[in-house]
C-alpha cells in the first residue's frame, strides 16, 4: 500500500501498530518507512495494548478507564479515615492515612494528593506561622536504651481535679516505657517510676530531663536522690537548657499525642479510671499505633530490631542486673538467680534498710539506695543457699 493512501492521523496509526503485532516490520522499520519518530510508535503500541484498536482512533490520547470512579473511592476512604482517626484520638495526617489506605488495599495516592483533598474537603486547619519542618534540627539517639527522656504533664478529672501524669520514653524507638498517674509528682515516683523501667527493660546509658526539682537539685548545689542513683549505676544524667523545652522535644510531641487521645475518651472520675485509659494507650501506642518518626513501624517492633546500648562502665558483653530491696529485720536480703532464691547477709546494722544490689557474675554489690554508699559485698557461690558478706 503506497504511503499516499494513508490518513495522516488513523489509517497511518493503525497500519504501523499492526505491522508491528503481526510481525511484518519492526519498529525501526516503521520509523524509516512513514518518518516518523520511535517514540510515536511506542506511545501507539502502548494505546493498542491497553485500549485495543479503539485507542488509535484521531483524538484517543488516553485509555479508556473509569478514572473517576476510582478517584471517588479513593477520596471518600481518605474523608472517612481522616474523620475515624480524629475521632479515636490518633494521628491522622497524610502519612497515616496513606499507611491505612494501604492496609485496606486501595490505591495509595502521593502525599500531596491526599492533602489537596483534605484541605478542599475543609478538612485541614491552616497554620501560618508554624514554622516549616526544613528549618527543624533533629537528634535521634542510634540505639535502644541509648538515651531515656522523662517528663510529666497535667491532666484534669471529671470533678476538675488537677493530676500529673509521669512518663519515660525510649529516645531511639519511640517505646513508652512508664506512663503512671499521681496527684503530684513527686522525687520518690521518678526514682520509684525508674527502677521500675530499668526491672522490665535494663538499664539505659543516658537520661534527658528538663531542670525540674524532681530530676535534679544542681541549681541548689547538691544531688537529689535521682540523682545519687544515676551515679551509682554509673548512667550519664543530661538535663536540657532552662529556658529550651525543645531539647526534650520528642516527650513534649508525644504529650500532644497523649492528649489527643484522653480527649476523645469518656473523662475519668477517678485516678484510677484514668490509670485505665494510660495502660489501654500505652498498648496501642506502643504495639498497633504506627509512628511517622520511626519509618511507619511501631515503638515495640523498633525497640526489639535493634541490639540495646549499655551504661558506659559495663561493657555490653558482660551481663548485668539491678535489683531494689529492703534488709529484712534479721540483716538479710534475698536474691533468686537461676530458679533458686539465695539469703546474702548484710548486717543487723542495716535493717529494714532499702538498698541497690548491683548483680554481675561474680559478686552483689548492695548499694544503700539514700546515699550511695556501697554497704556490702557477697560473693556469688550457686551451690551455696547463703552468702557471707565479704567486705
Amino acid at each position: 500500500m503506497p504511503t499516499s493512501a494513508l490518513h495522516p492521523s488513523a489509517n497511518k496509526s493503525k497500519v504501523a501498530v499492526l505491522s508491528v503485532i503481526a510481525g511484518q516490520m519492526s519498529v525501526g522499520e516503521v520509523c524509516t518507512r512513514y518518518r516518523v519518530h520511535r517514540s510515536w510508535v511506542y506511545k501507539l503500541l502502548k494505546r493498542y495494548k491497553q485500549c485495543g484498536i479503539a485507542g488509535l482512533e484521531p483524538g484517543v490520547k488516553a485509555p479508556i478507564k473509569h478514572g473517576m470512579a476510582l478517584a471517588t473511592e479513593v477520596t471518600a476512604a481518605i474523608i472517612r479515615l481522616r474523620h475515624d482517626l480524629y475521632s479515636n484520638g490518633h494521628d491522622n495526617g497524610a502519612k497515616t492515612i496513606a499507611y491505612h489506605l494501604k492496609r485496606e488495599d486501595l490505591h495509595v495516592p502521593a502525599l500531596s494528593t491526599i492533602w489537596r483533598i483534605l484541605h478542599r474537603e475543609g478538612l485541614v486547619i491552616a497554620q501560618p506561622k508554624k514554622k516549616p519542618k526544613a528549618y527543624l534540627q533533629r537528634f535521634t539517639a542510634s540505639q535502644p536504651n541509648e538515651t531515656w527522656q522523662s517528663d510529666f504533664t497535667h491532666l484534669r478529672l471529671a470533678d476538675g481535679t488537677d493530676v500529673e501524669v509521669l512518663n519515660w520514653l525510649d529516645d531511639h524507638s519511640r517505646l513508652l516505657l512508664y506512663c503512671k498517674a499521681f496527684p503530684v509528682v513527686k522525687g520518690h515516683h521518678v526514682v520509684d517510676s525508674f527502677k521500675e523501667c530499668i526491672n522490665e527493660y535494663d538499664m539505659p546509658f543516658s537520661t534527658l530531663t528538663d531542670n525540674g526539682v524532681v530530676y535534679t537539685a544542681r541549681f541548689v548545689g547538691g544531688r537529689n536522690a535521682f540523682e545519687y542513683l544515676l551515679h551509682q549505676l554509673r548512667i550519664t544524667q543530661k538535663n536540657g537548657h532552662p529556658g529550651h523545652p525543645q531539647t526534650q522535644g520528642k516527650i513534649e510531641r508525644f504529650h500532644q499525642t497523649l492528649k489527643k487521645w484522653i480527649a476523645q475518651q469518656n473523662q475519668a472520675r477517678t485516678i484510677e479510671e484514668l490509670q485505665e485509659q494510660l495502660n489501654r494507650f500505652r498498648t496501642l501506642y506502643n504495639e498497633e499505633r504506627p509512628h511517622t518518626a520511626i519509618g511507619m513501624q511501631t515503638p515495640a517492633h523498633a525497640y526489639q530490631a535493634t541490639v540495646k546500648a549499655h551504661p558506659s562502665r559495663h561493657p555490653s558483653s558482660a551481663h548485668y542486673r539491678v535489683r531494689f530491696d529492703h534488709v529484712d529485720k534479721f540483716g538479710k536480703i534475698t536474691l533468686r538467680r537461676a530458679g533458686i532464691t539465695h539469703h546474702l547477709g548484710v548486717g543487723a546494722a542495716f535493717r529494714n534498710q532499702k538498698v541497690i544490689m548491683l548483680v554481675d557474675q561474680i559478686q552483689v554489690q548492695v548499694i544503700d539506695q539514700v546515699t550511695g554508699e556501697i554497704i556490702g559485698t557477697n560473693l556469688i557461690n550457686p551451690k551455696k543457699n547463703y552468702w557471707a558478706k565479704i567486705s
